[in-house]
């Protein structure tokens, strides 16, 4: 404890302002229980950037842990674009401290003598990485935390080519931040290099969404859509791209429709939980709407929830979202003859399998990577000899094309839509068209189980799960023998059958997937966002007929349990 007092009365030093050394005076007066959470570590400046509770100390987000993040940003653009006018384009959401983060970091940008185009007022992430591009910048930075709790924000960096830092921009990032101390950081502003941007983008980011989130389908007229932004940025976009493209028949959740950062109607403004979107499911029924699209505070995910086979309102998990979405454009692209053999769509480790057969039974090819969309956006970039159709990850994300370098709920709205539309004037369904899918090639079922861990002990526990788990493998998995374990920590994927090892060629990463002789997957790692251990499972069988639907399903959903159950989580 002494250790973690010593860390807090440095904030007490001329280089901290006033109100930030009353607010640590405060907390050592009072020996706060959280002192020790607030110094025991630095706000890691990650592979994509950081995110973490607000308030004064090292190990949270405030003016001067974002002020070194910066600063560090800034030392790297003019290391590896010398003599260069240097633009940066910063955009942010709806949480607490958001607008004001944004400011500040455009000042410390522009004592840095770096241009800055800050949008006038919220706008969806998506919307970033598309202007980084459209404006020609270095770089891009968004001021969000995501679906994180109330009390977070956080701090993304963007690339030249509109995506999330990737090796080596990353690393070079890293060791500028870490090299600094706080009274290294440049606050002394230059106005004449900050510019606001808003109006003449969005315009741009329409037209852009439309054009590749809309193909030749019928029935938009008649689909009537439930929409909530979950208080988020979305309402910016979203209603309007809608419009543009056609649909007339958009509901929007008016209650949830106000920008707010305490996200009062929702527990959590994250929809891959099912309460979040339990208000638009409500005002569905009460309508009697085809489809409920929700999004995350930022605009980057997407939940989706349309009728079953009985009428009602069904939530489709990511996976099964981007199973659809990957079917749909890649279908669009044969009708078109664009399919040479050229294509390609992204996928991540911890995603559905189903993705890949479906791409494999167009003769498309999947890229696997890590979890996160900076590493599908680096496969286009990787890979300037293929064309992009799509890619998506099982956390509820997915991008059309490559216009936008990140996930984009923007467009995936849109893509969601006119794939319901399409399926409704052809006497089908979203969740027939699913299930079609599952009769073409394997009934797959996934399950997601997240283990929140805070703190100190938190941390420990979640590294210690790990460590098990790679001691002591699985040897079966609900009765199956394991076949492969493939460990992102050393590289390695092993054939448990015959003893042979090979290399993974991804970037090192601490997961561990199992796979089993059935084609069960188990996958473990610890969320690089939130205090979590994540559990992936997946589990599959055939569907031969829609009809064997709720049979099979139950099936898997048995298997799942008991996997659930030996797993102990």
């Amino acid at each position: 404890m002494e250790e973690i007092l010593q860390k807090a009365k440095l904030w007490l030093s001329p280089t901290f302002d006033q109100e930030t050394q009353n607010e640590i005076k405060e907390l050592i007066a009072s020996n706060a229980d959280d002192l020790p959470d607030r110094f025991y570590k630095d706000a890691e400046f990650g592979t994509g950037g950081m995110r973490g509770i607000m308030g004064a100390g090292t190990n949270r987000i405030n003016k001067y842990t974002l002020g070194k993040a910066t600063q560090g940003l800034s030392n790297y653009l003019h290391k590896s674009y010398p003599n260069t006018e240097l633009k940066v384009a910063i955009a942010y959401d709806c949480r607490h401290n958001s607008k004001e983060f944004a400011t500040l970091v455009a000042e410390i940008l522009s004592a840095n003598n770096i241009k800055s185009y800050v949008f006038e007022d919220l706008r969806p992430t998506p919307e970033l990485s598309f202007s980084v591009n459209h404006l020609n910048c270095h770089a891009g930075i968004v001021l969000t935390a995501s679906h994180n709790p109330p009390e977070y924000n956080g701090y993304k960096v963007y690339w030249t080519d509109g995506g999330q830092i990737v090796p080596p921009q990353d690393k070079g990032i890293i060791t500028e931040v870490n090299s600094l101390d706080y009274s290294d950081i440049k606050f002394d502003k230059n106005e004449s290099l900050i510019s606001y941007i808003g109006e003449e983008v969005d315009e741009a980011f329409w037209n852009a969404s439309v054009k590749n989130g809309t193909f030749d389908v019928s029935g938009r007229e008649d689909l009537k859509i439930v929409f909530t932004s979950l208080h988020g940025t979305s309402i910016k976009l979203i209603p309007e791209v809608l419009k543009r493209a056609g649909y007339t028949n958009v509901h929007v959740v008016e209650e949830q429709a106000e920008p707010n950062g305490d996200f009062p109607t929702v527990k959590s403004p994250n929809p891959e939980e099912p309460e979040a979107l339990a208000m638009a499911m409500e005002y569905a029924d009460k309508i009697n709407a085809d489809i409920v699209i929700g999004t995350d505070p930022d605009s980057d995910r997407l939940g989706i929830a349309i009728r079953d086979l009985n009428g009602k309102m069904k939530l489709l998990n990511g996976n099964q979202t981007m199973s659809v979405m990957t079917d749909f454009l890649i279908k669009q692209w044969k009708n078109q003859g664009k399919l040479n053999g050229n294509q390609f769509v992204g996928s991540t480790i911890v995603s559905t399998n189903l993705v890949n057969d479906i791409a494999a039974s167009y003769g498309v090819e999947t890229k696997v990577g890590l979890t996160g969309f900076k590493w599908i956006a680096k496969m286009i970039k990787d890979h300037p000899e293929q064309e992009f159709i799509g890619g998506g990850e099982e956390s509820f994300g997915f991008m059309v094309g490559d216009f936008v370098r990140d996930k984009d709920a923007v467009t995936s709205t849109l893509l969601a839509c006119e794939i319901a539309a399409d399926a409704k004037s052809n006497n089908s369904s979203f969740y027939k068209e699913l299930l079609n899918i599952y009769i073409n090639n394997r009934f797959y079922k996934e399950h997601l189980v997240a283990l929140v861990k805070k703190g100190m002990d938190g941390a420990e526990e979640i590294k210690q799960m790990l460590v098990d788990l790679r001691n002591t493998p699985l040897a079966t998995i609900d009765g199956e023998k394991v076949t492969f374990v493939n460990d992102y920590k050393s590289s390695i994927r092993k054939n448990i059958i015959t003893g042979e090892e090979t290399t993974i060629d991804i970037p090192k990463s601490n997961v561990l997937i199992y796979e089993t002789e059935k084609g069960t997957k188990v996958a473990c790692r610890p969320s690089g966002t939130e205090p979590k251990i994540k559990f992936y499972i997946s589990v599959q069988d055939d569907l031969t007929n829609i009809d064997s639907t709720d049979k099979v399903e139950q099936l898997l959903d048995e298997r799942i349990s008991r996997i659930k159950k030996q797993l102990g989580v």
